[in-house]
């Protein structure tokens, strides 16, 4: 069972939604974020990454941060405006990218879900981006980014869903970038029948933003103790999310560079793939199928065969290429033991293209590229399923949603 919940967003207007709307607060540091937000005094950017509107040097953490992007928040609310909903509603959100839709149901989840594990999770969160992302919750009164939730397909609320697009959208507007941003508002009636229709989904899936439900979570432990009347249909015991249908979901590989070759020429360390695998010159830098790698190396791609089997964790992961790449490559050829801290090695998102990866050799700044194939929604699925975690950095979900679009007060 899945509950899906109306809330009255706190939002911009369909006239300034293009201003307000940003990036997520985690795929930019506060260099990239002062830049994007340069000029536009209205850019959700400061309120998700305050620290752009304090002196260089700032600390991200510290408490002037979370008091400024609460001041901040006050400040859109007037200047943008940002107005909440009359009554609560839920949201259809269609990305487009590429001549590509994905459509989803936006609106608030239960985080006793969360708890129980109704709703499946497959990354490790760290501590600190807990701690950040929960005092802004709490500073803020508000979750002001969507969890990214996906769900194996239901017809029912697809029907639903694509009558709610024939209405005219509250939101319409293409994104830098490119991508173009849709939502409509659903209300009354209607939003208790699509509420209703998520009620028979067994489990829902964290795809991308575990951080954020991690943080709503513990936000409202912190909440609940301070109310002694605490009832349960409080909302800080929901969280924000858009809930998309598997079969819509596109997941890019997340790639890897690695800065030495441990030691190695790039013929020894050539021949020691060929000692341990089929490798042949390729003319191609993606890999077209699981199982495969794509090799950038001196100027020149191979493909890599990894066969399945040997991964010492076993069980769903064994079967995830970056999990075989750094059981049978990275760590016994060159000696990259812990991809979460070894400062060798670095990830480029698949949205930037295997030319990225070139570039990063061909520079200098890199030795070796590998390009993996994608890791599909059924992966995610059986490893959330088993209650295993994957490897670090092997999942990038394109289009990402926009922070600033629809708020949940708490």
């Amino acid at each position: 069972m899945a509950t899906l919940r109306p809330f009255r967003a706190l939002r911009p207007s369909s006239e300034k939604v293009a201003d307000v709307s940003s990036v997520p607060y985690d795929v930019v540091s506060t260099e990239e974020a002062r830049r994007l937000a340069a000029g536009n005094p209205l850019s959700f950017l400061h309120v998700s990454r305050a620290e752009i509107d304090l002196p260089d040097g700032t600390d991200p953490y510290s408490d002037a941060v979370y008091a400024k992007a609460a001041e901040n928040l006050a400040r859109l609310r007037r200047e943008a405006p940002l107005s909440p909903e009359a009554e609560p509603s839920l949201f259809v959100y269609r990305l487009h990218m590429a001549g590509r839709d994905q459509t989803g149901v936006a609106g608030v989840f239960s985080l006793d879900e969360y708890d129980s594990d109704a709703i499946r999770k497959h990354e490790r969160t760290r501590r600190d981006k807990e701690d950040d992302r929960t005092r802004h919750m709490i500073a803020l009164q508000a979750q002001t980014g969507p969890v990214f939730l996906t769900y194996r397909d239901r017809p029912e609320i697809d029907a639903i869903v694509e009558a709610a697009k024939k209405a005219k959208p509250l939101f319409d507007f293409t994104a830098p970038g490119g991508i173009i941003h849709t939502v409509w508002r659903i209300g009354g009636p209607a939003a208790g029948r699509l509420a209703e229709q998520f009620r028979p989904v067994p489990l829902l899936y964290i795809a991308d933003g575990h951080h954020r439900a991690a943080s709503a979570a513990r936000a409202r432990r912190e909440l609940q103790s301070k109310n002694r009347r605490h009832t349960g249909d409080e909302p800080y015991n929901f969280f924000l999310a858009v809930a998309f249908p598997a079969g819509q979901v596109s997941i890019l590989p997340y790639n890897r560079v690695v800065k030495d070759l441990n030691g190695k020429t790039p013929e020894e360390f050539l021949a020691a793939l060929k000692e341990k695998f089929s490798v042949t010159e390729s003319a191609s830098s993606s890999p077209p199928r699981k199982g495969e790698v794509g090799v950038y190396l001196a100027g020149r791609w191979y493909g890599l065969l990894i066969p399945p089997g040997g991964v010492a964790t076993g069980g769903a992961i064994g079967s995830l290429d970056a999990a075989l790449l750094q059981e049978k490559v990275l760590e016994p050829l060159l000696g990259v033991r812990d991809i979460r801290t070894d400062k060798r090695i670095d990830f480029v998102g698949g949205i930037r293209g295997t030319w990225e990866l070139e570039r990063l050799v061909d520079s200098g700044k890199f030795a070796v590229a590998f390009s993996l194939f994608p890791v599909s929604v059924e992966d995610l699925i059986a490893v959330s399923d088993a209650n295993e975690i994957m490897p670090p950095k092997s999942t990038w979900f394109e289009p990402k949603l926009r922070d600033g679009l629809l708020i949940h007060e708490i």
